[in-house]
């Protein structure tokens, strides 16, 4: 299916999966095998050797597999795409890809917990260091340096909610050489934001979340703008010159994430889990809309219920981050709100009182989702992170879902009142 002449709804429903062309099932099929058989013995040793392009082994390949990220490279406008095992194996698989010991990764301050996770527990003590940054291009470019090997943010950070620049940070990044990585997970699938068509070279989702909609399996995809390589060699990430001859002694990022993370670490994405990602993809869009106009809806209810200065959503005009959104989000302000109340009592009291919203630690899902991140998603960090990431003793987070807003409006209401 051509990217260029089909639109994102269409894409979401058909890239990467045209009919069987020897069953003629319409739906992509689940390929339920580890390995693959060779036509005979020279078959396989071409196969090994790089020579075939035919599966290799279940940890590589898998044609499910590979439907899935075909289809989100096209949602994002890459060159290439990897799906993994999780976010969080696509966010490591990335990072190794683009850092070696010694490298710094500028990190926005407001990433992701399991992301500084990743640092602290793997990265630092191999030898990668981590500098946390406010995410914004004045913040980076004061902290740009020869060893920065990438800039890391966030589409819509969790859960301040704030929304960078995309194409000014990127503009830093790009003035030294640096890729510009964000994780879009928040991005709906690229249905709120593209940002490799913004300036980023790489694009980070944890496919669990919005992508497959359902909170019924955990999945990850790496998108490839292709502006920047990997030396053949698994040395240095180097700029991709537009127009410039192909060289031998380089591979694609979005190849040596998969070399990385399916054949070294085998962090490999369930067939199973690949076509539920699929089926979640065609109703994308339809859902993500609803969800958008539904917390949009609740925000402005809940900033006329407790004050504006009490919830945070970039589709409100007090937000810090609304200019910035308007520019770079499209087709609304996203689907997670966060309300402050007095203090951590108060917070749990009123998650005890909902009934609609359910308390689990997952964003993105049909059903809506509320949670505690001081004490949940956050909790590894200290408080002067906690703090600078925007948690704060009473914060909740709201993730809105398809439910009649009425039904939610309710049910936030009567925790209101037990929270008082």
């Amino acid at each position: 299916m051509d990217d260029r002449t089909h639109g994102f709804a269409t894409r979401a429903l058909h890239a990467g999966t045209p009919p069987d062309p020897v069953e003629r099932s319409r739906a992509m099929a689940i390929h339920a095998t580890a390995a693959y058989a060779f036509r005979d013995a020279a078959h396989a040793a071409a196969v090994f050797a790089g020579d075939d392009d035919a599966n290799q082994y279940g940890r590589m390949h898998n044609p499910t597999t590979d439907a899935f990220a075909e289809r989100m490279r096209s949602l994002e406008g890459g060159v290439g795409a990897v799906a993994l095992a999780s976010g969080q194996a696509a966010s490591a698989a990335v990072l190794l890809a683009l850092a070696r010991p010694g490298a710094r990764v500028l990190l926005s301050r407001e990433a992701f917990g399991g992301t500084f996770a990743l640092f602290r527990r793997w990265l630092e003590p191999w030898g990668v260091r981590c500098t946390t940054v406010a995410p914004t291009a004045e913040a980076v470019g004061a902290a740009m340096g020869p060893d920065v090997a990438a800039v890391w943010v966030e589409t819509i950070a969790n859960p301040s909610l704030t929304v960078p620049d995309l194409p000014a940070v990127a503009a830093v990044a790009h003035a030294v050489g640096v890729p510009l990585v964000v994780d879009n997970t928040w991005g709906c699938g690229g249905y709120l934001c593209r940002p490799l068509a913004q300036g980023a070279d790489l694009v980070v989702h944890s496919a669990t979340k919005w992508i497959g909609g359902h909170g019924t399996f955990l999945g990850g995809v790496v998108i490839d703008g292709g502006g920047f390589a990997c030396d053949a060699t698994g040395g240095a990430v180097r700029p991709v010159e537009s127009g410039a001859a192909a060289v031998t002694d380089v591979v694609p990022v979005w190849q040596r994430v998969g070399e990385l993370g399916l054949f070294t670490i085998g962090a490999t994405l369930s067939p199973y889990a690949a076509a539920l990602a699929l089926q979640g993809l065609e109703t994308l869009e339809v859902r993500c809309a609803r969800a958008c106009a539904s917390a949009a809806a609740l925000a402005a209810w809940l900033a006329e219920r407790v004050g504006p200065h009490a919830v945070g959503y970039p589709g409100l005009p007090g937000h810090a981050s609304h200019a910035v959104a308007r520019r770079v989000l499209q087709g609304g302000f996203g689907s997670v709100v966060t309300l402050d109340l007095a203090g951590r009592a108060e917070a749990f009291r009123f998650l005890d009182a909902l009934r609609v919203f359910s308390l689990v630690a997952n964003v993105g899902d049909a059903k809506s989702l509320a949670v505690h991140p001081g004490t949940t998603t956050h909790a590894g960090l200290t408080e002067a992170e906690r703090a600078a990431a925007g948690v704060r003793g009473g914060t909740v987070r709201l993730s809105v879902g398809l439910e009649s807003v009425d039904d939610l409006r309710a049910d936030l209401a009567a925790a209101l009142a037990a929270a008082a």
